[in-house]
């Protein structure tokens, strides 16, 4: 969640969990109710799902929607779990190299769909920026990794391209504390662990 790096710079004490140590001793350990990465913690509140941490950070950061905007929200949210989802259920299959490419065929009317939504912005819901922005930055940088082909241009790339502009995750990308350099998007056991590569 790229959303934690405004986070980070806020002032609010808080981790975000994506420890190579989790499934050793850390998961059952944590006092988590659903144990599971991502996770957050924030003081004595620890949150896993990656829908609930986007959204409590959105209404604690102010980046949530308005009232009139908050369906929209959600279909842009659900939509991208979908894409997400289909993602994973072939990044973990046995078979991932002779799916993929049926997955990669769907990716244009998809993308075009998401395009549309956003239609000028800049971001997803208009003028003002909220989680699901970070949200749908992630996901698309998720299947960038699978199709860059599909990400050469157009307005789903300058969509990131002002997504990841933003000062705070500027800076975070150019730094050497950036995930997207060392993380796998899926875990390293998946048939297909996936690198992004977003700093490009």
């Amino acid at each position: 969640l790229k959303v934690i790096q405004e986070l980070k710079s806020s002032g609010i004490n808080a981790e975000y969990g994506d420890a190579p140590k989790w499934f050793g001793e850390m998961k059952y350990n944590m006092g988590f109710d659903f144990p599971n990465l991502p996770f957050l913690i924030d003081g004595d509140l620890k949150i896993t799902q990656t829908l609930a941490i986007a959204r409590y950070l959105g209404r604690k950061l102010n980046m949530y929607p308005q009232e009139k905007d908050i369906t929209r929200c959600e279909m842009l949210e659900q939509n991208m779990m979908d894409l997400r989802t289909g993602l994973s259920r072939i990044a973990y299959n046995p078979n991932f190299e002779n799916m993929k490419g049926a997955f990669i065929e769907k990716l244009d009317v998809r993308l075009g769909e998401v395009a549309k939504f956003i239609g000028d912005g800049p971001y997803a819901l208009g003028d003002k920026i909220t989680y699901v922005d970070f949200l749908t930055y992630e996901f698309l940088d998720h299947l960038k990794a699978l199709s860059p082909d599909h990400f050469k241009e157009g307005p789903i790339v300058e969509y990131m391209k002002r997504i990841q502009a933003l000062p705070n995750l500027k800076k975070w990308f150019d730094s050497d504390d950036c995930t997207n350099k060392t993380y796998t998007i899926n875990s390293p056991m998946a048939t297909w662990p996936g690198l992004p590569n977003a700093t490009q």
